[in-house]
């Protein structure tokens, strides 16, 4: 009796709850219908209460989700400098960290034990440098002697600010300055090239080719030689005592909390300049409560509350379509060209400054990345494919094809240790006209030449070329079609 009763009850607080949403439902379409009716609904349809609480929500949920597009980007960039700071000790080989001001190279490259960044490369040592321009700085270069290598300059929108190394600049030894805004003064004759940013803080993310098998100690004293100080040590030969050497605190907020995006937003916006071209999207986020730095959320009333939630779920999905939307698919392959010059792209800029943090432009090196075969499926190491090469690919310096487990975005672990293959691979034959074929899975077969390991479940690769020809940056490279052969 008492189950019947219970089950009753719950029936009926079920029809309620759907006789309330369609009520609901009758009344948006009510709404709707009602504007979509009208020939200029702005000047037919009187505002009243009901108008207002769908207004403030579209409203807010349509201004969140660009603020998302557009601040994301900078967010990543204040967390990962705070992260890329923060020193490990003992240091690992592979990290790259350095306190503020300071240089910090790798000296060996990752392996899939190492955790520190998705997507990284196998084919070079990174180096990064977080630089607070209280007054300017100046980066020397050693003479690498042709050896590859490109320090790219970020500004604190993951805006690609400059390139110096071998395509843009050359391998000669070369001083630099970073010239923070609105800086004004002179700078020594000795300087060779002058970066003027439009941010306070800088990311400097270098690459230095490492051949497989070579002596590294020569690539290390290389490194050694890379030097930054500021202005001041710089021309007088002293250390500086009032160097910044931190940075301000980013607050931390749970993951429970559905508005923190809006928080660290406004945390980001208060460390950095809106620049000029921004200044009118900037503006709209006052409707959404951030100003001065600040997210006022006791400005917003249940509807924009509502429509912001909403946005900050709904938000990141928008950033992840434009993988799609703003690169060019060839034979299976998403390729990207506006690295260097986002324009008024924001959702693309977040989604690179996101699981692709420190991306180049397609002058520099293009990473066309697969997800599917070529009959449209997920990737996934049950399976066996085939990549065949005609030739290796267009490019001046380098290329690499390399693999990552889509579950975490870093190397497979495998008995061979092999994570990519590249011009000076051992395990690498070639054909006697060039040509050769890649094969991808999981299952060790008897051959282990050309086999490129894979999990068991989903995987994607990366076909870097460094200094790619014309061909490649024009889209007229046939990239090879990935086909599966069991």
């Amino acid at each position: 009796m008492k189950r019947l009763v219970l089950i009753s009850g719950l029936l009926g607080l079920l029809t309620m709850a759907c006789t309330v949403n369609k009520t609901n439902d009758q009344q948006k379409d009510s709404l709707f219908d009602k504007v979509a009716q009208q020939d200029d609904p702005i000047i037919s349809i009187a505002p009243n209460a009901e108008v207002a609480a769908k207004g403030f929500y579209i409203d807010a949920k349509a201004v969140g989700t660009l603020a998302y597009e557009w601040g994301y980007a900078m967010v990543r960039m204040e967390q990962s400098m705070r992260d890329y700071i923060d020193v490990p000790n003992p240091k690992p080989a592979t990290s790259y960290r350095a306190p503020l001001n300071e240089i910090g190279w790798a000296k060996r490259l990752p392996t899939a034990k190492d955790k520190d960044m998705p997507t990284a490369n196998n084919d070079t040592y990174y180096m990064s440098a977080v630089v607070d321009l209280t007054e300017p700085y100046i980066l020397e270069t050693p003479d690498t002697d042709g050896r590859y290598y490109v320090v790219n300059v970020f500004d604190m929108y993951h805006n690609l600010t400059e390139y110096i190394g071998k395509r843009n600049t050359g391998t000669q030894a070369q001083t630099i300055a970073l010239v923070p805004p609105g800086w004004k003064g002179k700078l020594p004759e000795k300087v060779d090239k002058t970066v003027h940013v439009k941010t306070p803080k800088v990311w400097l993310w270098g690459r230095m080719h490492v051949l497989e098998g070579e002596d590294v100690s020569k690539v290390h004293a290389l490194q050694d030689q890379f030097t930054l100080n500021t202005l001041g040590e710089f021309t007088t030969g002293k250390s500086m005592v009032a160097k910044t050497n931190t940075l301000p605190e980013m607050p931390k907020y749970p993951v429970t909390d559905t508005l923190r995006f809006y928080r660290y937003l406004a945390f980001a916006m208060s460390q950095n300049p809106v620049v000029a071209e921004d200044k009118a999207l900037v503006g709209q986020l006052e409707r959404i409560g951030i100003k001065g730095g600040q997210f006022h959320e006791s400005a917003l009333n249940e509807h924009q509350l509502k429509g912001l939630k909403e946005a900050a779920v709904e938000g990141p999905l928008a950033i992840l379509a434009t993988m799609y939307s703003s690169s060019t698919t060839i034979n299976g392959w998403n390729v990207a060209t506006k690295l260097d010059d986002f324009g008024y792209d924001y959702g693309f800029c977040s989604l690179i400054a996101g699981p692709y943090l420190g991306g180049q432009g397609e002058k520099e090196a293009m990473y066309p990345i697969r997800f599917i075969d070529s009959n449209n499926q997920p990737l996934s190491g049950v399976n066996s494919y085939r990549i065949h090469f005609d030739e290796e690919p267009p490019v001046n310096s380098f290329w690499s094809l390399t693999l990552y487990d889509a579950n975490n975005k870093l190397f497979y672990d495998n008995e061979l240790d092999r994570y990519k293959f590249s011009r000076e691979s051992k395990g690498l034959k070639m054909n006697e006209d060039g040509s050769f074929d890649i094969l991808i899975q999981n299952e060790k077969p008897e051959n282990t030449n050309n086999w490129l390991p894979a999990p068991k479940g989903g995987f994607y690769l990366i076909l870097r070329m460094y200094e790619p020809h014309d061909e490649v940056i024009n889209l007229k490279y046939q990239i090879p079609q990935m086909d599966k052969i069991n």
